[in-house]
């Protein structure tokens, strides 16, 4: 794994970070679906921001969910839930190391591959909604506990589909147009 790679951040990734995050936040507010909980849906954003973190890296993945998370509670209510942005960019920054051992760019995205995306997104869906969300919504909001673990639970759960589903779509649909190293021969 190239962890340096990881913190790279040129002139593309600005590009992709800037219209990831503009999808993030039209999905964030447009594409959701209800779950019962109050204040808890599933998300298409989270599945757009684990696509475009595994392709640019955990810088990339933070700012798109983070700025995507924050537009789209201040456009919507008003205000913004910080707790709940700040655990957005937690789960954009980790879906984002799989940056290190993923060559979707080189038109790779094998079965391992996809193992080890989801490993990842997992991993940060646990520790943005099932630890930061809620704590910070105790520790900012004073909110009641039973409750914030409860949204926390559920919305893990549906980012964990949602990242799943769509990162994995997309990863494998992007790495299906690009050509494998190699794959290019010149004819004589």
């Amino acid at each position: 794994m190239d962890w340096k790679k990881c913190w790279k951040f040129g002139t593309k990734t600005i590009v992709a970070t800037a219209l990831g995050a503009a999808i993030f936040l039209v999905l964030n507010m447009f594409v959701k679906v209800p779950t019962g909980i109050p204040e808890t849906q599933v998300q298409t954003c989270y599945g757009v921001c684990a696509f475009f973190a595994a392709l640019f890296g955990p810088i990339s993945g933070a700012l798109i969910a983070f700025i995507g998370h924050a537009l789209g509670d201040a456009i919507s209510y008003g205000s913004v839930w910080w707790s709940w942005v700040i655990a957005s960019g937690v789960a954009g920054c980790i879906y984002g190391f799989a940056y290190a051992k993923l060559n979707v760019d080189e038109g790779v995205f094998t079965g391992k591959d996809i193992v080890f995306f989801n490993v990842v997104q997992i991993i940060g869906n646990v520790i943005a909604w099932i630890v930061v969300a809620p704590v910070l919504d105790i520790v900012i909001y004073s909110e009641p506990t039973n409750l914030v673990f409860t949204q926390g639970a559920v919305a893990c759960i549906c980012n964990v589909v949602s990242a799943g589903v769509i990162g994995t779509l997309l990863l494998f649909i992007y790495a299906k147009t690009r050509s494998t190293k190699g794959s290019l021969k010149k004819e004589d």
